[in-house]
């Protein structure tokens, strides 16, 4: 047997009209209530005084005073009683001797009996007003006496029955009733439009359910390690998660700030202040390499911009190590090749019966290798730049440019400190001999001259090539990501030499270009060794002599390592 379901909660918009629209009845019943209650009491004020001063004033016509002292007053008193009665609105107008016996009264049958009503404070000169149920029902009505040559010659009573008060009041209620019943009406369509414009805001969902929302909300922004950005319709920081604090660098309270005011690279900070949307976009910071997705929010105007962040930092790095890997791969079967082909000269010469032939050229091939490998580890020992240096020898001579050490360049192993990790290493320079490469091959004598040193406690790393060089006005922009000289192309052109940069700033060193002496272009970086050594105990360490002059020695080739040697 199914359980019966229990209603959904009543959403938030519905609770909130019903609190409204109950609040807005209340006070209009309310107001009804006391307009009621004071109409009544101001109309029985208004009754009396209307009351007093008919009554005052038939006392004061000299013609009543006349009639008083006639053997019939009622003769000349009645009709005059009525006509005043017509004339100002009130219910009866009566006309007493001091003893209370009526000289006039609407109904004829009544006149020359006793006044229904007190009439002792009006025997002692003064008017009152009272509420007394008389011949013709309760009614409000005013006592005066009628004064001649300081005696009291008669009474007046003016009254207004109680029922016409009544109808008054209840006419002024029936107008606010239904002034009421239309602001009511119009506060209840009020509220409803309003609240219906909630509803699609909130969905139809209840103070419960967007409770619910908010916590799951707040509980997968620190979840996510992604960075998650959402700024406002004038770029300010709407919402930052967590990881895209860390990945921004940001400690401070940035919610309410303008991207702007972020210290953001400016390359990051146009795209994030960008209208149009952003796919897959890679920016650098001080230390990390992000892609960048931005989106538009838009309901029918521009609300803000969903700003997400990932960090590729490893992943770029390990993209350069797997492009290098794959350039020694491809050399090594260019060079397999070229071994197979040795190989079968060697064979030949054999076969021809020239063995001693053969043996001098197998010999001339291995000593060739073995010295060009024993001449890169001689001028640096350290073993991370002279793999790499052997490994770019080997593709530039694949793409026919000559990759030449100078033979000032002197590194031991051992000398650099751990701080100066090998994939630093790897990304500054190798990332500069592929520039230099791309930059001499197609020129008239390809070369790209490696010098690689220390100076004191600053290692130096220069790369020099044949190419067209860099102009002048460009030497900063060359470090910008996506800068490129070359027609357009992958996305990660021109990351190479941005992301160089980012490392030599890791290291608070220094990276500068220049013309080359024999043409193209020259990059030197200076890194700081970080160590417990002194400088001058650098300086008396092999490799720690200074920068060499101009009149240093020429350098000497590189040559890819041939199938034998020890690379």
């Amino acid at each position: 047997m199914r359980l019966p379901r229990l209603p959904r909660p009543r959403s938030l918009a519905g609770q909130l009209f019903a609190m409204q629209a109950v609040l807005i009845a209340v006070l209009v019943a309310g107001y009804a209530l006391f307009s009621y209650v004071s109409d009544r009491s101001q109309a029985e004020e208004a009754a009396g005084r209307q009351a007093t001063a008919v009554a005052r004033s038939v006392a004061d016509a000299p013609s009543v005073r006349a009639a008083i002292h006639t053997s019939d007053p009622t003769k000349d008193l009645q009709p005059y009683a009525l006509q005043v009665q017509r004339d100002t609105g009130v219910d009866f107008v009566t006309i007493m001797n001091p003893q209370g016996i009526r000289w006039t009264h609407p109904d004829e049958t009544l006149i020359g009996k006793h006044f229904l009503g007190h009439i002792g404070p009006a025997l002692h000169g003064t008017s009152f007003t009272e509420t007394y149920t008389g011949s013709l029902g309760p009614s409000v009505r005013a006592v005066t006496p009628i004064s001649d040559n300081g005696h009291i010659v008669g009474l007046v009573s003016a009254g207004i029955k109680v029922e016409a008060i009544t109808q008054r009041v209840q006419d002024q209620v029936t107008a606010l009733i239904g002034v009421a019943a239309g602001a009511l009406t119009l506060g209840g369509i009020g509220t409803y439009v309003i609240n219906a414009r909630l509803r699609r805001s909130t969905h139809g969902m209840n103070a419960a359910e967007l409770s619910r929302m908010h916590d799951y909300h707040q509980a997968a922004l620190h979840a996510v390690r992604e960075g998650l950005l959402m700024l406002d319709g004038q770029f300010r920081v709407a919402l930052m998660n967590d990881g895209g604090r860390e990945l921004l660098g940001v400690t401070d309270e940035v919610v309410g700030h303008s991207v702007a005011e972020l210290g953001l690279p400016a390359p990051l900070t146009g795209a994030l202040l960008s209208a149009e949307p952003r796919v897959d976009e890679v920016h650098l910071t001080a230390s990390r390499v992000l892609v960048v997705n931005t989106s538009p929010v838009s309901g029918g105007e521009r609300r803000g911009t969903v700003v997400t962040l990932r960090d590729v930092t490893e992943l770029q790095a390990l993209m350069g190590e797997l492009d290098s890997e794959r350039g020694f791969t491809q050399a090594l079967r260019s060079q397999a090749h070229e071994a197979a082909n040795r190989l079968h000269t060697v064979v030949s010469l054999i076969e021809l019966g020239r063995a001693e032939e053969a043996v001098d050229f197998a010999t001339a091939e291995l000593e060739l290798a073995q010295t060009l490998t024993d001449r890169v580890v001689a001028a640096v020992s350290e073993p991370v730049l002279a793999a790499l240096l052997l490994g770019k020898a080997a593709q530039a001579n694949e793409r026919g440019v000559e990759l030449v050490v100078s033979d000032d360049s002197a590194i031991d192993d051992g000398l650099l400190p751990a701080s100066l990790s090998a994939r630093d290493l790897v990304t500054v320079l190798g990332n500069l001999i592929d520039n230099a490469v791309d930059a001499a091959q197609g020129t008239v004598g390809a070369r790209v001259t490696v010098t690689a040193f220390t100076d004191k406690s600053v290692l130096v790393l220069r790369v020099a090539d044949t190419g067209a060089g860099v102009h002048p006005a460009h030497a900063e922009q060359v470090f910008q990501r996506g800068w490129s000289t070359k027609p357009a192309g992958p996305a990660g052109r021109g990351l190479g030499l941005a992301l160089v940069r980012q490392a030599v700033a890791r290291h608070e060193g220094t990276l500068t270009v220049r013309g080359a002496a024999g043409g193209g272009a020259e990059f030197e970086v200076r890194l700081p060794l970080r160590t417990v050594r002194s400088a001058q105990e650098v300086l008396e360490e092999p490799g720690g002599r200074p920068e060499p002059g101009p009149e240093a020695a020429p350098s000497q080739p590189v040559q890819p390592a041939l199938p034998g040697g020890d690379v």
